[in-house]
């Protein structure tokens, strides 16, 4: 039968995962690990980077921030990007270009050089994230969206917590640009299976008023037993078709004028504590006299361990609403406020410092889970986007100030005791944002009038 009218978020409302979403979410893996893996890695190869180089704690700090630089602008480039193109081509070419990048990164051949290729890097590595994000939680319903994005986080701490172990076992023998050439080939090879199997997501062709025929194809790969015909008519309930670009004051419609604020706060201070601790833990660890091995494995088991604590959680987020974000934040205040000013034995540094690590990156993954889910199809990849990119200034002044701080004398330890600021500015907007949605009576807000209710 043709000529009916299929109301798509309504399809998704009404179903749970698939294999279809299974396999949206491992070619996503595919390609967040080398992401993560590409962020660790800086991390892992500085005290290899500062012997040849000659670096000292203020320059491998800029070395650290000029790729957060490139990604706080390259998310804002490239979520645009994909909510006028289309998810999947504006993924597939920051897969291109980071893999061809991250190989050239491996011949640098001075700290200026290493700097701008960093810098580069980062601009097309800073759109990956959010626009995984989107295309996912299109794809599901929203009692989900949380979990589904904190699982394709995974694949990120995946990435991140093989930085360690690949970096041992390739710098030593290879030298450190090997470990760039490794991760810039996988990063390539994954870009090529996502071009093969990779969909564009089925609201972001509905929200545009794309190809019916494509829509009607991407409906039945999803769902056969609808048998979607291109002379369907295809809607999102309520939600208008976009025939107009991104424009920032969206973000700011409605009760997002509060949302995203907070959101962005929280997000600035969390990302300045994880930038901090990913890239100095293997430098502070060897401060605190630990061998440079053992630095690597303990910094990787904290992203891989913090990654799973916020899986865990990630299902009480999508029951609870964003209060769930602040757990691991209040757990982790005492923590490192123990390390920092207790100054406790050095046989409970491992595992306390390891704690803290898990409990900062879970609590970064919870800020990740909901940075993209209120926001409708529109502008959702803009609005986790510029959530993300803002959130960059925190990932710019985290390693520089780690930089500063170690220039200046200032102790592994009291570093920890510094960190602990962050998480709780981190807690205070999750729980700001938490009650603004339960104000409401909505677990998404609903869009402003320029932008109707998504379905």
């Amino acid at each position: 039968m043709t000529g009916r009218t299929i109301d798509i978020g309504a399809l998704i409302e009404g179903r749970g995962l698939s294999g279809f979403n299974y396999q949206l979410i491992v070619l996503s893996w595919l390609i967040t690990v080398f992401d993560g893996f590409d962020m660790m890695t800086i991390s892992y190869t500085a005290p290899y980077l500062a012997d040849q180089f000659h670096l000292d704690k203020t320059m491998l700090g800029a070395i650290f921030s000029a790729g957060t630089a490139g990604m706080m602008l390259g998310g804002f480039a490239f979520t645009w990007l994909g909510d006028w193109i289309g998810r999947r081509p504006a993924l597939l070419l920051t897969g291109f270009i980071f893999g061809v990048l991250t190989i050239l990164t491996g011949l640098a051949g001075s700290y200026e050089s290493f700097l701008w290729l960093r810098f580069l890097d980062g601009l097309a590595i800073g759109g990956m994230l959010p626009l995984a994000w989107a295309l996912n939680i299109e794809f599901v319903p929203k009692s989900m969206r949380s979990s589904v994005v904190t699982v394709i986080m995974i694949g990120y701490s995946i990435g991140t917590s093989l930085g360690g172990p690949i970096t041992v076992m390739l710098a030593p023998r290879y030298g450190w640009p090997a470990v760039y050439y490794a991760g810039g080939l996988g990063s390539l090879l994954a870009s090529a299976l996502l071009l093969w199997r990779l969909p564009e997501s089925v609201r972001f062709l509905v929200s545009r008023a794309r190809s019916p025929a494509r829509i009607a194809a991407l409906l039945n790969r999803m769902r056969p037993e609808v048998g979607a015909d291109a002379a369907d008519r295809f809607i999102l309930g309520a939600e208008p078709v976009a025939r107009e670009p991104f424009k920032p004051r969206q973000l700011f419609a409605g009760r997002l004028l509060y949302i995203t604020p907070l959101l962005w706060v929280g997000y600035i201070a969390s990302t300045l504590a994880i930038y901090l601790v990913v890239n100095w833990s293997p430098t502070l660890f060897e401060q605190m006299h630990f061998a440079r091995s053992t630095a690597a494995y303990v910094a990787s088991a904290g992203s891989l361990l913090g990654g799973l604590t916020g899986l865990a959680l990630m299902r009480l987020t999508d029951g609870k609403g964003p209060v769930a974000v602040a757990f691991c934040p209040i757990i982790v205040i005492p923590v490192l406020l123990t390390v920092g000013l207790l100054q406790p034995a050095h046989a409970a540094l491992i595992p306390l410092t390891l704690l803290a690590t898990l409990l900062i990156v879970g609590g970064h993954y919870g800020v990740h889970s909901i940075a993209s889910i209120y926001y409708p199809t529109a502008i959702r990849a803009s609005g986790g986007g510029w959530a993300t990119s803002i959130a960059k200034f925190g990932g710019i002044a985290g390693p520089m100030i780690g930089g500063v701080l170690l220039q200046a004398g200032v102790t592994a330890m009291r570093i920890f005791a510094f960190l602990a600021v962050c998480p709780a500015v981190l807690a205070a907007c999750a729980l700001g944002i938490a009650f603004i949605v339960r104000r409401a009576s909505l677990v998404a807000l609903p869009a402003a009038a320029a932008v109707a209710p998504e379905s």
